[in-house]
């Protein structure tokens, strides 16, 4: 027995250091797989940039310089000395006397051409939305109020909105039937005509940016310290002095943040202009869709290039900008806020509070009023009796409507199932990137640029490479690859989308008390587990953020959709209301409707499951 016992016992030794073997094996496998797993994440992220997103835009770009197979700078230097496109520029760029060009730059009778009055319109829209955007700021920064914190999250939602359901709003609003004329006349005024004005596009521009301005801006001016304000003040520093010397450097950083990304959005505008201007106040970005359309791609990749590098230079010079001024508030006391109705207010409180209401006039009209018109505009018919008649149209064009025509519900399918898609793309490609962005490391900054490169690209360009390359198919050692056009608008809108996601995780990485992180490396786990444990909990209602503007972008997304969706049946709402303006307008203010309702709900997720954060 004693040996038989002795035998049993050795074997259950000899298996307990097998298992024990075994699991030291395991333990130093999951090691190795959780020390590599941020790499392989950014490899298998800048692989699917690389596909998605770089390549079908290289292989439109490089036509603007192989021509018929050989390599020439003919199309590009025609490009660069055409007056159409450069006007007054384009014969310094051909050879002529800087004092000869300079001089009829200053004639009133100059030429701007299509980039001049591109960037035109878009340093004019620059301009009104930090003008607008700034009293936002102040008020929702220094005044409390009832309302507050839910005014000062939907700040962000007209920046997410649809641009062609702007644009619908727009129509309904300023049009030449609109309800802005109706206002007039019932007042006795004249009306006025605003459509495919350059009033217009501003004006319409600004309604986007104003309230990015506004959110930025207003976060900056939270972060002010005021111990620092007060010892200005027991310094003997007037009110307006420190504001100057104080509040005001650590505040304009943010409105130049604005304003850059401002220039860059409006640079590269499309629906808009398109719905509001036409042809006559085209931008660079409508021209390249012309070109598109008529098949001239050499041509239109060469101004895509001059596009491109405009917009990227702007990004890169905010990118370094915001690397240099980019300062820790952890910690600092904000500045109290006033109440914005005093019991007893003195005449040097009512001055400000006075401008104020006449800001909130003001932005009423250009914020409300559009959607208002819209869906005023949908339950509206030409007599101007209320009615449901738009809404019956889209029910029996679903019903009755010809296989070629456009139809409400496969757009509504289309739209929730793509932006569905697409979040799940965006989401980790944007959390990887925020982590690679946030560490200190040479050259992060060209990174970065290079990880925001799609806010600069035509998205014209990125659908043509697109239907060029992954629809139309692609041959990789003998294997031909091709994508249906439902997938390539998946691909789209996920590189549309995850920049956004980026720019709404990385301050919250970038804030995150770093000693935390350096107690759990202490404890022995890994770089990733690190993030998987520590980083992603402590910033998650920015992640829930980030997806929730991952899906709005999508459901919204028009330039790369139109050409991606052009002859398939693969049509989103934005599309559908794009084709519905052309004819008639009370059922593109219908669809429009549907879609501001799609859109709203989206950003549910954010006051429900994301709370307050503080990116984009």
């Amino acid at each position: 027995m004693t040996g038989v016992d002795g035998g049993r016992a050795t074997g259950d030794d000899d298996r307990a250091t097998e298992d024990g073997g075994r699991a030291d094996r395991l333990t130093r496998l999951r090691e190795g797989v959780e020390s590599h797993a941020l790499t392989a994440l950014a490899l298998l992220t800048s692989a699917a940039l690389v596909v998605a997103f770089y390549y079908p835009t290289a292989t439109v770009l490089v036509e603007a310089v192989v021509v018929d197979g050989a390599v020439t700078l003919r199309v590009f230097a025609d490009v660069l000395t055409d007056p159409f496109y450069f006007g007054e520029l384009a014969r310094l760029l051909s050879g002529e006397s800087p004092a000869a060009v300079a001089r009829s730059l200053l004639s009133p009778d100059r030429r701007l051409g299509i980039v001049g009055f591109t960037a035109y319109q878009a340093a004019l829209s620059t301009v009104a939305s930090v003008a607008l955007g700034l009293p936002a700021a102040y008020l929702l920064a220094r005044f409390e109020f009832p309302g507050r914190r839910t005014l000062r999250s939907l700040t962000i939602v007209p920046f997410v909105l649809p641009s062609i359901m702007v644009a619908v709003g727009f129509v309904a609003t300023f049009g030449e039937n609109g309800t802005l004329n109706a206002a007039l006349t019932a007042l006795g005024l004249p009306p006025v005509d605003l459509l495919f004005t350059l009033e217009a596009v501003v004006i319409a521009h600004a309604f986007y940016n104003a309230p990015l301005v506004a959110r930025v801006t207003t976060a900056a001016w939270e972060s002010v310290d005021a111990s620092a304000v007060e010892t200005a003040r027991s310094l003997g520093a007037g009110p307006v002095r420190a504001f100057v010397d104080v509040v005001a450097p650590q505040v304009y950083p943010a409105v130049l943040t604005g304003a850059a990304l401002t220039f860059v959005f409006t640079f590269g505008t499309f629906p808009i202009v398109l719905a509001l201007g036409g042809f006559e106040l085209a931008t660079v970005e409508v021209f390249v869709y012309r070109l598109v359309r008529d098949l001239s791609y050499a041509e239109a990749a060469a101004l895509a290039i001059v596009e491109l590098v405009i917009s990227l230079s702007v990004l890169l010079a905010y990118l370094r900008y915001e690397a240099r001024s980019s300062t820790n508030t952890r910690g600092a006391r904000p500045l109290p806020r006033r109440s914005l109705i005093p019991p007893a207010p003195t005449l040097r409180e009512l001055l400000p509070r006075a401008g104020l209401a006449a800001y909130v006039a003001v932005a009423g009209v250009i914020f409300v009023a559009p959607i208002a018109s819209m869906i005023l505009a949908s339950v509206t018919g030409g007599d101007g009796a209320l009615t449901l008649d738009h809404y019956r149209f889209l029910i029996e064009r679903q019903q009755t409507g010809a296989a070629f025509q456009v139809r409400p519900w496969p757009a509504i399918r289309n739209s929730l199932a793509f932006a569905a898609a697409a979040t799940l793309l965006a989401l980790p490609m944007g959390v990887v990137v925020a982590v690679l962005t946030t560490r200190r490391y040479r050259g992060r900054t060209l990174v970065d640029a290079a990880a925001m490169a799609p806010l600069a690209v035509s998205g014209i360009i990125v659908g043509l490479g697109l239907l060029r390359g992954l629809v139309f198919g692609v041959e990789v050692a003998g294997w031909r690859i091709a994508a249906n056009g439902a997938v390539a608008i998946v691909v789209a809108h996920a590189v549309s989308g995850y920049p956004f996601v980026v720019r709404t995780v990385s301050p919250g990485l970038s804030g995150l008390d770093r000693s935390l992180v350096e107690s759990a490396r202490a404890l022995g786990a890994s770089r990733a587990r690190v993030i998987r444990d520590v980083e992603l909990p402590l910033v998650w209602p920015a992640v829930v953020a980030g997806a929730a503007f991952a899906f709005a972008i999508s459901i919204g997304e028009f330039t790369s959709t139109v050409v991606l969706a052009t002859g398939a049946d693969a049509y989103t709402m934005p599309v559908a209301i794009e084709r519905f303006i052309g004819r008639r307008l009370g059922p593109a203010t219908a669809m429009g409707v549907v879609l501001l309702v799609v859109t709203g709900l989206s950003f549910v997720v954010i006051e429900r499951l994301g709370g307050d954060h503080r990116g984009l």
